[in-house]
């Protein structure tokens, strides 16, 4: 037997630009659905959203994404939570990180450079104890990521 995780990210408006940043960021194939795909009136508001989005790349990257209905716009920073990282702890109200690990540091620096444009970083990718490589940060879309080499 086998399973696969998938992180579902909720979006209010942005799920199609989310999904095409982290596109850009890890390359894969990308599908989108929108609400109006399934029926909903073309005229109203949420017709154009994204019900359906997923990002998939064949070094194993995978996420899938919607924006919920009638929910638009607001500051993904305050709406998803904070988190802060103070004397090497790290403080948060949010549910979740995202995590992305690669098996070289070279790997975790080019996704670094990439998706930490218009983040704000909260540990800055450097050596830790028990990695070669380690940051965090929050996208500009409001997801807060740990970036890490495997140890060996």
């Amino acid at each position: 037997m086998s399973i696969k995780t998938t992180t579902h990210l909720n979006f209010r408006g942005t799920a199609e630009e989310a999904l095409k940043f982290y596109q850009s960021v890890f390359g894969g194939q990308l599908e989108i659905a929108r609400y109006r795909d399934f029926g909903m009136p073309k005229e109203l508001p949420d017709a154009e959203q994204v019900v359906f989005g997923q990002l998939e790349s064949e070094d194993g990257f995978r996420v899938m994404a919607y924006d919920i209905p009638g929910s638009q716009g607001g500051d993904p920073q305050l709406i998803a939570g904070s988190t802060q990282r103070q004397n090497g702890m790290t403080l948060t109200d949010r549910t979740f990180f995202q995590s992305v690990r690669a098996e070289t540091l070279e790997e975790v620096t080019h996704y670094w450079a990439r998706l930490s444009q218009g983040a704000t970083v909260l540990e800055p990718l450097a050596a830790s104890a028990w990695s070669a490589g380690f940051g965090m940060l929050t996208d500009q879309f409001g997801v807060t990521w740990i970036l890490d080499v495997q140890s060996s």
